[in-house]
């Protein structure tokens, strides 16, 4: 709120007369329909920051800087339009705010020092170093759009402009919702190493087109105010992530095949071993079996074949048990 705050009094103070009364209005009804909305994101970020999930801190950052850029643009449009104002010192300004505001706004959303299911410092570590690239990556593209409110020799043509600024525009909304994601996508069980979609994006969008959007300003418009570390930053981060991706191939190229098999075999259920059916026990005779058992045993009907063998047992029992009449 603070950042919105200090942009809304850009716009105050650069209008003049009766209109800056009706853009103070505006930007007033503005923040508050913001609040009134902030009210609510802001507790259910609060409720998920001990948590894997950072699916409000996306809707919270894509709402704040859908909402920021478009109070920037109209401030880029006002210097534009006042050429005579050569005030460098509050463009300056602006930009110092924009690149302390906004990669501050990404760290607390992350909220790593609060991540209870990330206890090995190590881990935590290796996360933190992940995160400072997307910081980096924000002050790469802040530094580009910073170029048109910036006093220049010779100004951009307006297509340029308004695709440089859009350009940053969709990066900035976009790009860190990508690094939460990731986040919420790995779980408790969070693997640094296995975060691969952000470096790639960033590697294609920021490090690579970035490189030619500034030296088409430094050798098509003369541009002094190209920044030469930026662009050596781009091509070390370049090597580095080329590098760090064949590695990690050539790693999982040459993993044992062991180690998939025990991670397989880990993960079936054992099946349990089925109970037994009860054995029924037979005794055994010398007496002869009627046809009908014989019947049976020759037809392989075994519970059958047990029932009349009981029975017969049974009958022979109380043959003997019975006495015999004399005459």
């Amino acid at each position: 709120m603070s950042s919105m705050a200090l942009i809304d009094a850009y716009l105050v103070e650069q209008n003049h007369g009766p209109r800056k009364i009706g853009i103070c209005i505006m930007v007033m009804v503005g923040d508050i329909c913001f609040l009134i909305v902030l009210r609510y994101v802001a507790v259910w970020v609060g409720a998920e920051v001990r948590t894997a999930k950072r699916g409000y801190a996306m809707i919270l950052w894509f709402l704040y800087i859908f909402v920021l850029e478009i109070k920037v643009y109209f401030v880029y449009q006002n210097y534009k339009a006042d050429r005579k104002s050569l005030d460098a010192l509050a463009r300056k300004a602006l930009t110092l705010l924009l690149s302390i505001c906004i990669p501050v706004l990404f760290v607390v959303l992350v909220a790593i020092d609060h991540m209870e299911y990330v206890r090995a410092f190590k881990k935590r570590e290796e996360i933190r170093n992940r995160l400072f690239w997307v910081v980096v990556d924000l002050l790469d593209i802040l530094d580009i759009q910073a170029n048109l409110w910036e006093p220049q020799k010779k100004g951009l043509p307006l297509w340029a402009e308004g695709l440089m600024f859009f350009y940053c525009y969709i990066l900035l909304l976009v790009l860190p919702c990508v690094s939460l994601s990731e986040i919420s996508m790995q779980g408790i069980n969070i693997v640094p190493h296995k975060m691969l979609l952000y470096p790639i994006l960033s590697l294609v969008t920021i490090n690579v087109i970035t490189l030619f959007i500034r030296g088409g300003n430094m050798i098509l418009y003369r541009d002094a105010r190209v920044s030469g570390i930026l662009i050596g930053k781009n091509i070390l981060a370049i090597i580095l992530k080329t590098c760090s991706f064949v590695q990690y191939r050539r790693q999982l190229q040459n993993a044992p095949p062991a180690f998939g098999v025990e991670l397989q075999k880990n993960s079936v259920a054992h099946p349990r071993p089925a109970p037994t059916p009860p054995q029924v026990v037979v005794m055994q005779d010398q007496t002869p079996l009627p046809e009908v058992y014989q019947f049976c045993d020759k037809f392989n009907f075994k519970y059958i074949a047990a029932v009349a063998h009981i029975i017969l047992m049974i009958r022979l029992h109380r043959r003997v048990k019975t006495p015999s009449c004399s005459v």
